[in-house]
């Protein structure tokens, strides 16, 4: 995280603010002169053109000048308020004009005295009105209840914000200086480290964690989060961020945030394993155990005898929203397979062992490929073809029109393989309909390509 400054705007009107126009945070604040007025509307337009910020002016005044003591180069601040945007303050040293917003001209000093920059135009009352348009833009539902100015680099500029209605605490980055036609980005404060120049400090932990308990009732586990239940795991690059739930009766959940905030989606942690490094704050061995042992009662009444050793929750399809996909490991047989199971007793359920697996979408992980010869041997021999024991196998193909699939095999002996064609409908079970030797079978696909059943070259 590059370096950002937080007090250059106090630095650059040292010398032009007077004592007097300090004034306590909860009084009205002093009178403007018709003359100050007149200045700063006729300097406005210039300057905010030659800062390159993004202001339609509807008021503005002159603050004060004078002369660098150190350049001895003069220079003049502005107050410009903006038509529905935050209000500016404008700093003229020399030809170079450099923008602040309100929020950071009324931030208190150092030693916590009032702001002796704030900003007294009426339509600058409330600076953090004028953040809105750009929340608006990061599409962050937020009415900030309190907003912070953390400081600005050379190419962006940095707000906190505490949100009435959604917990938690934000960091908002908008270009330096604002200007609605470049990007804004809103990250929570649950990302951002305690060690951090970015770190939030008007939202706690507790409360950056809050937004667990929103995320929980949306995804309506009836889940009882435990004491210490609640964590962050991290943000995706698509935007998502991923949070831990704990509940009170051993179970656990990865909640997945939208970038709006929705909830987006919910995975048990016995299946989180892989996102971001898995949960931290649940025990899954109990679970896990307890689900693969789910697994295999739901195999062997699909007619697939696994003993579950391990399993891969898989995504599912839009032509089987009511299945669940899974990649099984068995202890009891060296090849495993992929299961889909309904959501019901009444769904069809089924599994496909590794060896065809890849005709209905999925190839699987967690077995090895040579583990599958033997099924499409078997496949082979349910035809009568008898000689071939099969050492190596391609998936072709499958035709989605006539639902049906192609798997080419080479046999053991170095003898001419085949191409297995199957009926493909899942989730009903697949059955070989005919083996076609591979001298015969040029037109599907190309033809066999597997090193043992193509000629040789003379």
């Amino acid at each position: 995280m590059k370096a950002i400054r937080t007090g250059l705007l106090a630095a650059l009107l040292l010398a032009l603010i007077a004592p007097a126009t300090v004034w306590a945070k909860d009084a009205a604040p002093p009178p403007i002169s018709k003359e100050a007025r007149a200045k700063g509307m006729a300097a406005a337009p210039g300057l905010i053109s030659a800062a390159g910020a993004d202001c339609d002016p509807s008021d503005a005044r002159i603050i004060g000048e004078g002369t660098d003591p150190k350049t001895k180069v003069k220079q003049t601040a502005y107050e410009v308020a903006c038509k529905a945007s935050e209000g500016l303050v404008l700093v003229q040293k020399g030809d170079a004009v450099s923008a602040f917003t309100c929020i950071q001209a009324d931030q208190p000093q150092a030693d916590g005295k009032p702001s002796t920059s704030r900003c007294m135009l009426p339509d600058n009352s409330d600076p953090n009105a004028g953040l809105s348009p750009y929340i608006a833009k990061a599409q962050l539902t937020c009415t900030p209840d309190k907003v912070r100015a953390i400081g600005q680099s050379a190419s962006n500029t940095f707000f906190e914000l505490a949100c009435s209605n959604n917990p938690g605490g934000f960091i908002l980055v908008t270009s330096s200086p604002l200007r609605l036609d470049k990007p804004v980005v809103v990250n929570p404060c649950i990302m951002v480290p305690d060690t951090s120049n970015l770190k939030c400090e008007l939202t706690d932990r507790a409360t950056q964690l809050a937004v667990v308990d929103r995320l929980n009732a949306q995804a309506n586990k009836n889940c009882t989060i435990k004491d210490g239940g609640r964590g962050f795991l991290g943000e995706a690059q698509s935007g998502k961020s991923y949070y831990e739930e704990a509940c009170s009766d051993g179970k656990g959940y990865v909640l997945i945030e939208a970038p709006n905030g929705a909830l987006a989606d919910t995975i048990a942690c016995a299946d989180a394993d892989m996102i971001l490094g898995g949960c931290k704050l649940t025990d899954t061995r109990q679970a896990k155990t307890e689900q693969a042992a789910l697994y295999t009662q739901l195999s062997k009444k699909a007619g697939f005898d696994c003993a579950v050793s391990g399993y891969a929750p898989l995504p599912g399809k839009a032509d089987l929203a009511n299945t669940e996909v899974v990649e099984l490991a068995c202890s009891n047989r060296p090849e495993g397979g992929i299961g889909f199971f309904g959501a019901t007793a009444s769904d069809p359920s089924a599994v496909y062992d590794c060896a065809h697996s890849e005709l209905v979408g999925y190839r699987c992980s967690l077995t090895k490929p040579s583990a599958s010869f033997a099924s499409l041997t078997d496949d082979l021999k349910s035809l009568g073809r008898n000689s071939c024991t099969v050492s190596e196998s391609r998936v072709v193909g499958l035709n989605a029109q006539e639902k049906t699939g192609f798997i080419e095999v080479g046999c053991s002996d170095g003898l001419q393989g085949y191409m297995l064609k199957f009926a493909v409908n899942p989730p009903q079970p697949m059955k070989a309909s005919e083996a076609i030797i591979c001298a015969q079978a040029g037109e599907i696909n190309g033809g066999c390509q597997l090193p043992g059943n193509t000629p040789k070259k003379s």
